[in-house]
């Protein structure tokens, strides 16, 4: 199993770190090339409206869209999560158009409203989870086919749709690898 990072602004190191702590090879993704013989993608923490335009200059938009629309998993956190979306609250920024959601941006305020906290996430296990919020996004409205797996206060936090999976936080930024796992089940199940 290989995974590709998207590796063009954000949280990239961190997510390479996690992923070969669990024994997984990454390659980091600059060009459309670098999709060639990957299982899954990760779409990183970082700032939504600048790596909109990343992908489209160096033509990966349409590239990661397509693989994603023939069912490549993906895992988006963060800007991740914006990019995955179909909706974006307030912002024409370019995104994948893949998941049945409409989110909003800095949805619990600037960088000094950022926050961290233990939550339940029942499909990780019992232990909380610890969350870290950055300029959060959250997922205002989402269709029936996606399935929300951590919610707070009416928010959809992190969710999943069929090969999709999207959170609102960084767990790139702890030392619990849960949640690379659980994506990391969804790309086996989607290897069988």
């Amino acid at each position: 199993m290989k995974i590709g990072i998207l590796a063009l602004q954000g949280a990239v190191r961190e997510h390479r770190n996690l992923l070969r702590r669990l024994h997984v090879e990454t390659v980091d993704i600059l060009n459309p090339q670098d999709l060639q013989g990957i299982s899954g993608l990760v779409l990183p923490g970082g700032e939504s409206t600048t790596m909109g335009k990343l992908l489209l200059r160096y033509n990966l938009l349409e590239p990661i869209a397509e693989r994603g629309r023939n069912g490549l998993p993906i895992f988006g956190t963060c800007t991740g999560l914006i990019l995955l979306s179909k909706h974006i609250n307030n912002s024409d920024q370019h995104c994948l158009n893949l998941m049945d959601t409409c989110v909003e941006r800095n949805a619990f305020g600037r960088q000094l409203d950022s926050f961290e906290a233990d939550m339940s996430i029942p499909a990780l296990g019992e232990k909380p989870y610890h969350t870290i919020f950055i300029r959060a996004p959250y997922i205002e409205k989402a269709d029936n086919n996606v399935r929300a797996l951590l919610s707070y206060q009416n928010k959809i936090l992190l969710a999943e749709q069929d090969h999709l999976l999207a959170a609102a936080f960084h767990p790139e930024l702890t030392d619990d690898t849960r949640l690379h796992e659980y994506f990391i089940r969804k790309i086996d199940q989607d290897i069988r």
